[in-house]
């Protein structure tokens, strides 16, 4: 046997453990997953949140929606927040320099006016220029302040806000009604222990949403925004779930997080980072583990928001670039903590985790689709290897998205028709011929931007999930 031949025989079978490796990961947390929500949401099913909305243990939360460009669904997500069954909050919305006419939609349709209010500034932002109320609804407020990204929008919220917890919300993203008491009740119950909740995001493209309310559960007819659905339910239940059971979330979402405000201004607030809601969620753990405090981050799966996404490719691809970015981002400022004993779990399985196998992983992937071409050409005990990494990569996408789609029916039924679970189910099933070899390579492009120092958002047009 050739030199050659050696290395790609022996990088063959390092491909094949480590997506073995894989498999036996997320065969675990699926495992996990399967268990705790079954046990919850036959809880769930006679849970009194009612009472929450009475309870003098209930906290107040302020509701952060920052605003960039958001003129097609700002009014929506509104709606959907004024209408929520919680006892007390205030909604903020944070305009970060809008060039369209995201402030003057929200000035006429909720008859703002300009107010002066003393704000203490715990952490650094740009100039705000005018900060409004509602006269329609008093607890609605809106900050006008110079671009400064998504970050910069955060903290100048939490500086406005009144409230010991606050909410980041998405701008394009629509909340169901009990939503808050859900994400809310481990904080309420936890004694301050519980520092921040995530909940579940679904995607509202195909849905019905009039004046800000889910009217009607449905699916797009376009097949990236189904594969999406599918790679949401995955993501969620069958990860976030088994990570959070052991206090090993790294992520909770931007699109729909609650945190204590206190902790945060501690942490430092937002960073301008591309994954500023990774880097928060990290440093926090850092911090804990530092002060050796027993702090939790938990992921609720019950409470659900509702949120726009991409139907093109080619914005898909500018965003899970950036989301590659941005993961690499949060890794590599906190690396300290990579295989560091000092953080436990954090350092020892959560980081690894996070780094082996949600950053490594394309490039492992793609080093398997190579691998399949050159067993095509040379035969022998390639094709045996190609064959086996081709079968794990058939468990690693399609099953476990097949039995996220199961998980989903099983427990929160939020697709009612028989129609629609049977499409998603056909879609799963497909995964790892088309859509997962996509999402490889746009993340192997993120690495890529990574390595060449590229920056930026990238630009993603919004038709807004609500009719008015």
């Amino acid at each position: 046997m050739s030199l050659f031949d050696t290395i790609l025989e022996t990088s063959a079978w390092v491909l094949l453990g480590y997506m073995c490796f894989v498999v036996a990961v997320y065969g675990g947390m699926l495992i996990v997953s399967l268990l705790t929500v079954r046990k919850q949401f036959n809880l769930n099913k006679t849970e009194p949140y009612e009472e929450l909305l009475h309870s003098v243990y209930t906290k107040p939360v302020s509701i952060l929606v920052p605003a960039y460009n958001e003129s097609a669904g700002i009014y929506g997500t509104i709606r959907s927040l004024i209408s929520i069954e919680y006892p007390e909050y205030e909604m903020l919305v944070i305009n970060d320099g809008s060039t369209d006419d995201t402030l003057e939609k929200l000035i006429v349709r909720f008859q703002l006016k300009k107010i002066s209010r003393v704000v203490r500034k715990q952490l650094s932002t740009k100039e705000i220029k005018a900060v409004y109320q509602s006269d329609l609804y008093p607890n609605l407020y809106v900050i006008d302040k110079e671009n400064g990204g998504k970050a910069d929008a955060l903290n100048a919220g939490i500086n406005f806000s009144r409230f010991p917890y606050f909410c980041s919300l998405d701008g394009d993203s629509v909340i169901e009604r009990n939503a808050f008491l859900k994400v809310l009740k481990p904080i309420i119950e936890s004694g301050d222990d519980v520092i921040a909740t995530g909940g579940s995001i679904r995607i509202a493209n195909g849905c019905t949403i009039r004046n800000g309310e889910l009217t009607a559960v449905g699916l797009s007819d376009k097949p990236l925004v189904v594969m999406q659905v599918i790679e949401y339910l995955r993501a969620f239940l069958a990860g976030r779930i088994g990570l959070s059971r052991t206090n090993l979330l790294l992520i909770v979402s931007g699109a729909f997080g609650v945190f204590s405000k206190r902790w945060v201004i501690e942490a430092g607030g937002y960073s301008h980072t591309v994954g500023e809601d990774m880097e928060l969620v990290v440093r926090l753990h850092r911090m804990i583990k530092e002060r050796k405090l027993n702090k939790k981050i938990v992921y609720v799966p019950d409470p659900v928001c509702w949120t726009e996404a991409p139907e093109s490719a080619r914005f898909l691809r500018r965003q899970r670039k950036r989301w590659h970015r941005g993961l690499f981002e949060s890794i590599w400022i906190h690396r300290k903590l990579l295989l560091n004993p000092k953080y436990k779990s954090i350092g020892l399985i959560s980081m690894p985790y996070y780094f082996f196998v949600e950053f490594l992983g394309p490039i492992v992937e793609l080093a398997g689709y190579l691998l399949l071409i050159v067993a095509w050409f040379r035969g022998d005990v390639y094709v045996d290897v190609a064959l086996m990494f081709f079968l794990l990569s058939v468990i690693y996408g399609s099953l476990f998205s097949v039995a996220a789609v199961l998980l989903e029916e099983w427990s929160m039924e939020k697709y009612p028709h028989v129609s629609q679970l049977f499409v998603l189910f056909v879609y799963a099933i497909t995964e790892s011929f088309w859509y997962r070899p996509l999402t490889v390579f746009w993340r192997i492009e993120g690495i890529i931007d990574v390595i060449t120092g590229r920056k930026g958002w990238g630009d993603m047009v919004r038709k807004g999930v609500s009719s008015e």
